[in-house]
């Protein structure tokens, strides 16, 4: 390192240095890391990562933190890819696999973009994060600012799942829970965060967590031996892991890892909350405000994603689409899921299930098709969500 050139705004193309404390370009839109990939393709063989640390680290030549010292880790990543038998025999899918983000530290995929944020804040000398979350980012926000001995600030709805509550005090963060949705936590955040010298690192408004979640992409191509799959699946809410997967294949096609083939990406929501899908339908580059939004799947419940734009960018160039589905539908595949191959997925990831159903059924994939799903979360974070479908009984 350095391999970072610079950050890159991805709607007005503007250049910023990199090292510096950033949140969002000057226009108001998202900033992505760019890095010096000629020179990292010189020196970086995808024969080598084989033997390199089993986290995500070991694609720290595509990652941002400069000084291997200031790196966060509690063992994120390289989380194992799954083949089903007995769910793709039943729903008709022939190559099926399910990419368990679920055990990673916290239980979600959000340890993989605040491993790298942490890390960033450490680096430039930041002491006090904040953010609001559904959930899972506050418990690995939590977390991670434990690690690194820096104060966390976090905003909840007052209805979130109690585990992520609990997890995130237990941590030591400042938790307070807000009468509203993850937007109106949003808002007290950009409100005080000047005041009390907070860095705000709420979802796309810092540049570091996309590289992260970037690494999903990078894991799925090497567990497929450098072939990406036919289609993936995932849940979106804030969307960063589809938009850090696409980055990332575009990223391994630059270094001569993969060729230019690209799954499609389907981007899955729940039916009380989907703005992307209505954008997506309507033909619209970006999506409007989901008003009264409401899903068992607390990650989901997204009104409005900053990334937006980024998300439908990347579904119509892969050929790919958006599908939404509804909360029972979206409990009963995640009971399915777990009594047919031992994966207890949280709602997020249940809801990918559910919409490969649809889609087999209308004849937009193929059963002959290399499919991944994408669960993000342990279905252990969400056990309030699945009491309502298991009956109990005293003997």
């Amino acid at each position: 390192m350095p391999n970072v050139s610079h950050l890159e705004c991805s709607v007005c193309g503007a250049h910023l240095e990199a090292g510096k404390i950033h949140n969002l370009c000057s226009c108001g839109s998202v900033l992505l890391v760019r890095y010096h990939l000629d020179a990292v393709r010189r020196t970086w063989q995808r024969e080598s990562v084989g033997a390199a640390v089993p986290t995500l680290w070991r694609y720290a030549p595509v990652l941002p933190v400069r000084d291997p010292a200031a790196i966060i880790s509690l063992g994120e990543g390289m989380t194992p890819l799954i083949q089903t038998k007995r769910l793709a025999a039943k729903i008709g899918a022939k190559n099926l696999w399910v990419k368990d983000e679920g055990l990673n530290p916290t239980g979600s995929f959000k340890a993989r973009g605040m491993t790298c944020a942490v890390s960033m804040a450490v680096e430039l000398g930041i002491k006090k994060i904040a953010l609001p979350s559904a959930g899972n980012a506050a418990s690995a926000a939590a977390a991670y600012a434990a690690a690194a001995g820096i104060e966390a600030h976090l905003f909840m709805p007052a209805d979130v799942p109690q585990a992520n509550y609990i997890e995130s005090k237990a941590l030591g963060a400042h938790v307070t829970l807000v009468d509203g949705l993850i937007s109106d936590c949003g808002r007290i955040v950009a409100e005080r965060k000047d005041r009390e010298g907070w860095f705000d690192m709420s979802t796309l408004k810092e540049p570091y967590r996309v590289e992260g979640k970037k690494t999903m992409g990078y894991e799925v191509a090497e567990q497929f031996g450098w072939e990406l799959p036919d289609a993936i699946f995932y849940p979106t809410g804030g969307g960063v892991g589809l938009i850090g997967m696409w980055k990332a294949f575009d990223e391994l096609e630059q270094l001569g890892w993969i060729g230019s083939k690209r799954p499609k990406m389907i981007a899955v929501q729940a039916a009380g909350c989907q703005p992307v899908v209505r954008a997506f339908e309507r033909g619209e580059a970006r999506a409007e405000f989901w008003e009264n939004a409401s899903t068992v799947a607390a990650g989901l419940r997204v009104p409005k994603p900053l990334g937006d734009a980024l998300v439908l960018d990347a579904v119509r160039a892969s050929h790919g689409t958006a599908v939404a589905v509804d909360d029972a539908e979206i409990l009963e595949a995640g009971l399915e899921l777990a009594s047919l191959e031992g994966i207890f997925a949280a709602p997020e990831g249940a809801v990918c299930v559910a919409a490969l159903r649809k889609l087999l059924a209308n004849g937009f994939l193929s059963p002959e098709d290399r499919i991944v799903l994408y669960n993000t979360g342990s279905g252990l974070k969400y056990l309030e969500s699945y009491a309502a479908k298991i009956p109990t009984r005293t003997v």
